[in-house]
């Protein structure tokens, strides 16, 4: 395992998804500031940060433990995205091309996972 985070490949596209994630719903609506935009920002930031979590455990059991949990965020994150573009907060075009983002990154983190239950 890298020595630090910011080596980790699946992490450092967590943190663009996250940047894009922000300037996404920055233009959603106010009222959903603590509604659907919170929610969403919440998911996002969840998976690079789960990355970090795991890897500061040490362990490849534990790696993969919170790389599992990361992957359950991009899912949640997929499936408000997916919520975001059906009221119209976004332009289409925008939520689908990070969508595809977020499903890339998904499977790498799927790889990644077996990787590290794999790994003794």
């Amino acid at each position: 395992m890298p020595e630090s985070v910011e080596k980790l490949e699946i992490w450092r596209e967590a943190v663009e998804i996250v940047k894009a994630v922000y300037r996404l719903s920055q233009s959603w609506p106010r009222e959903e500031l603590y509604g659907l935009t919170n929610q969403v920002r919440r998911a996002a930031v969840s998976v690079p940060a789960n990355f970090a979590e795991g890897l500061g455990r040490g362990r490849s059991r534990e790696m993969a433990r919170f790389a599992q949990i990361a992957l359950g965020s991009l899912y949640e994150l997929d499936t408000l995205l997916h919520l975001a573009a059906e009221l119209g907060f976004s332009p289409q075009d925008l939520i689908v091309s990070l969508r595809e983002r977020i499903t890339a990154l998904a499977k790498r983190t799927s790889s990644f996972i077996h990787y590290q239950e794999h790994r003794t």
